[in-house]
């Protein structure tokens, strides 16, 4: 047994052994480079190695950006930051009143480096502080809100930022005009510490129903609601401090800034910010003098209630911009301490006015500029009246214009009609409903609105004069499309009628009994009356139509309700047996007109005719004129020169391109091409 167990025992000798030596070997360093010995004695055996770095040295890295907030927070002791931080904690507000280094270095720099800002606010809180905490109980909203003014404007109504907000709370111009603030060159009423105040108040609420939170609501009231949302949607943060590396300097500065200032305002005394030196200044009784449209200056109302400085009363009216007002301004009620109330009641209202009359000439707002448009008058305003510009005639009691109707027929164009009708294509699609590029169906009934020939007669001393400033307004495009020689000397007497019977001619006839002189008034009024009968032509040319196409589904007696008719006259025109009509059957709607015999060369012509005749020398030549009229076609999408020669009668495609022009078959929509001469 003894033989076994020998072996067994010099192994583990061994393997002790072995575990014994490797610590020796694990610790052995890395060979030295040795040093050339420094000069000295030669029995000099203490000699220095310099061993080389193992280890990169922590000292020459690259130095970190400084955080002067944290840097700040180190440097405090910490018992002092301890209680500040219990401090702000014990602050019961909705308010935010978070602690952090941010908060802890403005404190310090309200307490500490700048003292005397603090000073000159603690000055100034008794005087503004119980109107903010009024309209902020009004509104519902946290009364610490109340330290949002001294870390916009140090509680100085007039402050002015370099980007220019304005007043107690640092509002722009827009969004002074978002919240009903008026702004002149008189008045600025964000200076106005109750009205800016309360539309402060507005402005919180609305952010509060926007964001939900408090320290979300002070930021977007720096950088505006809309780069706050926008930048909670690129993110997807929803708390402040989690937006906080994303935010602009000024933003990131904002809620700390608040924090910092209602902590060392509540705790002034703690850190000896009072002191008897301080001039406080305390909220005054206030009086009201209004008014109403009178030159006014501020510096002799100040002398009037005792006061040895003129401006005095611009401190308790900071909106004024100027220490008068102009005669005219609106209505405008002047902040006077009651104290003063002595002093004003030895005069009567009447007496003190007329005293604070400015005593040089007060520069008067300036009146806005209308455009001055060529042939366009500007519109009278009241300025204008006072200063004696004519007024607005009244509108005539007789319509101006008439309704027409017109009868679409095959080839018109929506340009077409209105050029025919001297009215524009808008007009008449506004008229009728036509939608933009949509041709127009032949059948359809368009309605127009014409001019009414109207005389413009003005007060003339002999008939003569009535005569020549008689005016007609008549469309000069609206002729009868087919000219009827035959038909002229019936319009002759229609016209010679109607104009017997006009005011005109009337006054013509009971003013100069003289013959010569209604020959001469007669002349000078046949151009208006064949103006006239050409207008009455037309209208009844494009009156409804006389026939009618049966449909599908009609009956007689629904087209004849339809039309204002009874079935037995459309039985008897269109001599029917029966009420029954067939799809496609055409049907006159009106009386068949009988041609009249033409007359004979030895019938002789009543003494009516004859007057009508020797009155309207120029008839033929109208007639003429018509004929000589060239007829346009506005190209349509799909037109071409064949499908437009076909549409008018006697037309071939050589004589377009001859009469146009062109030395090709291609024609594009828009264009206008002559089709008769």
């Amino acid at each position: 047994m003894k033989k076994l167990l020998l072996p067994v025992r010099v192994a583990s000798t061994l393997l002790l052994l072995t575990a014994l030596a490797r610590p020796s070997v694990a610790q052995t360093l890395p060979k030295r480079t040795l040093e050339v010995p420094r000069t000295g004695s030669p029995d000099d055996s203490t000699q220095v190695l310099e061993l080389p770095l193992l280890l990169p040295d922590s000292l020459v890295a690259v130095p970190m950006p400084i955080d002067s907030a944290r840097l700040v927070w180190l440097q405090t002791p910490p018992e002092l930051h301890d209680l500040v931080g219990d401090r702000v904690g014990c602050i019961e507000t909705d308010a935010p009143h978070a602690f952090n280094p941010a908060v802890m270095s403005f404190v310090t720099l309200f307490t500490e480096r700048n003292r005397k800002y603090m000073q000159r606010v603690l000055e100034r809180e008794n005087v503004y502080f119980p109107l903010f905490e009024k309209y902020l109980a009004k509104y519902d909203l946290p009364v610490d809100l109340k330290y949002l003014a001294v870390v916009e404007s140090a509680l100085i109504p007039t402050a002015k930022s370099h980007v220019g907000a304005t007043g107690l709370w640092q509002f722009m111009g827009p969004t002074a005009g978002d919240l009903r603030l008026r702004r002149d060159e008189w008045v600025d009423e964000r200076m106005n510490p109750e009205k800016s105040t309360e539309a402060a108040c507005k402005h919180l609420r609305y952010l509060y129903g926007v964001f939900h939170d408090w320290e979300l609501v002070l930021a977007a009231y720096n950088w505006g609601a809309g780069n706050m949302q926008r930048v909670m949607r690129r993110t997807g943060k929803k708390s402040f401090w989690d937006l906080y590396p994303n935010l602009p300097r000024e933003t990131r500065n904002y809620v700390p800034t608040f924090t910092a200032i209602m902590y060392s305002m509540k705790y002034a005394q703690a850190h000896q910010l009072h002191s008897p030196e301080l001039k406080y200044r305390y909220a005054e009784v206030m009086d009201t003098l209004q008014i109403n449209g009178r030159a006014f200056d501020m510096r002799r109302l100040s002398q009037a209630c005792g006061f040895e400085d003129s401006l005095a009363l611009r401190h308790y009216n900071p909106e004024l911009l100027h220490p008068w007002l102009p005669a005219g301004y609106r209505s405008y009620a002047v902040q006077i301490p009651a104290s003063t109330r002595p002093q004003l009641a030895v005069v009567d209202r009447a007496t003190l006015f007329d005293y604070c009359q400015p005593r040089t000439a007060v520069p008067q707002p300036l009146q806005p500029m209308m455009a001055r448009l060529n042939g366009i008058e500007p519109f009278p305003n009241r300025t204008m009246l006072a200063g004696g510009a004519p007024r607005e005639e009244p509108e005539p009691s007789t319509p101006r214009f008439r309704r027409v109707r017109h009868t679409v027929r095959r080839g018109e164009t929506v340009a077409a009609v209105a050029n025919r009708y001297d009215v524009s294509t808008a007009q008449l699609a506004r008229w009728n409903d036509l939608r933009k590029g949509r041709a127009l169906v032949p059948g359809k009934q368009l309605v127009v609105f014409v001019p009414v020939a109207t005389p413009v007669t003005r007060p003339a001393s002999t008939a003569t004069a009535v005569a020549a400033t008689s005016k007609f307004t008549v469309p000069t495009h609206l002729t009868s499309p087919v000219a009827k020689p035959a038909g002229a000397s019936r319009t002759s007497v229609a016209a010679v009628e109607a104009a017997s019977s006009t005011p005109v001619v009337a006054a013509l006839k009971e003013s100069t009994p003289a013959r010569a002189t209604r020959a001469a008034a007669a002349s000078a009024v046949a151009p208006a009356l064949e103006a006239v009968a050409a207008v009455e032509t037309a209208v009844a040319h494009d009156s409804l139509p006389n026939e009618y196409i049966v449909r599908k589904g009609d009956y007689l007696s629904r087209i004849a309700e339809i039309r204002g008719l009874s079935a037995r006259q459309i039985m008897t025109w269109n001599k029917l047996a029966s009420e029954k009509v067939a799809p496609g059957q055409k049907l006159m709607l009106a009386a068949p007109t009988e041609e009249e015999p033409e007359a004979t060369p030895s019938s002789q012509p009543t003494p009516r005719v004859a007057k009508a005749t020797a009155a309207r020398p120029a008839a033929p030549r109208t007639v003429a004129t018509r004929e000589s009229v060239r007829k346009v076609h506005l190209v349509q999408t799909g037109d071409t020169l064949y499908n437009i020669s076909r549409r008018y009668q006697g037309v071939t495609v050589e004589q377009l391109k001859q009469l146009n022009h062109l030395t090709s078959d291609e024609v594009k929509p828009g264009q206008k091409l002559i089709v008769a001469r």
